[in-house]
């Protein structure tokens, strides 16, 4: 089983990336897919997560309005889309998959994890 979080790159303040987290030996769907991301020196934190059908989406405030979460069944993959992005933005983003969805914040909670994809803002 493995995760792959892709799409990382450098942008400037106010642009776009779009993130994907796809899987190879398992199948997305059943899961809560959470993105995470650290900023060199701080802890890791929760961005957003979506349920495993789709239907609910938890934020953390600082990304509210900004970044969204869509699954694609038919390609395994789950996309995270960041706009209006700032420095403070800037970390490695991690994708995870959790069984029930609850409690997203929880890190540990999350089974499979993947390698992450760095993002970059310039100023």
């Amino acid at each position: 089983v493995q995760l792959q979080a892709s799409g990382g790159g450098l942008v400037e303040t106010g642009g776009s990336l779009r993130l994907s987290c796809s899987a190879s030996g398992l199948t997305l769907d059943p899961y809560a897919i959470g993105w995470f991301r650290q900023a060199p020196g701080k802890e890791r934190e929760g961005v957003l997560c979506i349920s495993s059908r789709g239907g609910t989406t938890y934020w953390t405030d600082s990304v509210k309005g900004r970044f969204t979460v869509s699954r694609d069944g038919a390609k395994n993959t789950v996309y995270l889309q960041m706009n209006d992005l700032e420095p403070e933005d800037a970390a490695v983003y991690y994708c995870a998959a959790e069984p029930s969805g609850s409690n997203w914040r929880v890190a540990d909670l999350y089974k499979y994890w993947g390698q992450g994809t760095l993002v970059t803002v310039s100023s």
